[in-house]
């Protein structure tokens, strides 16, 4: 069975660069732009990662973590941010985050990132 991964990120072309690259690993990909899309339809569409940026309107990533959590969802939460700092990486981390990028990004780190969640 194929794994999906769900981006979730505001910016469109975010959104579609990850979708390419996670597309370019086999992988299915389900993307929203916000947080509170996802939540409406994980219940009945489940997903294997979440790809969440940490600052949206509405909703942020971590915020989306904890509301994951605390609804029974153990998805590995990977976190993208375009604003890195270490007070948000330890809170991004300490909602259950397996891993915190700045972006831009390299590919193969978030690749790796995505192959140790598929594992968990």
């Amino acid at each position: 069975m194929t794994k999906t991964v769900a981006i979730v990120d505001d910016d469109a072309s975010v959104r579609v660069a990850t979708q390419n690259l996670v597309r370019s690993l086999g992988l299915a990909t389900q993307t929203f732009s916000s947080a509170e899309d996802l939540l409406a339809v994980v219940q009945a569409s489940p997903v294997d990662c979440v790809i969440t940026d940490v600052q949206m309107e509405g909703l942020g990533g971590v915020e989306l973590a904890h509301a994951l959590r605390s609804g029974g969802h153990g998805i590995p939460v990977i976190f993208i941010t375009a604003f890195p700092d270490e007070r948000v990486r330890a809170r991004a981390m300490n909602a259950g985050g397996i891993g915190f990028l700045a972006k831009p990004f390299e590919s193969q780190a978030l690749i790796g990132l995505i192959e140790t969640a598929l594992q968990r």
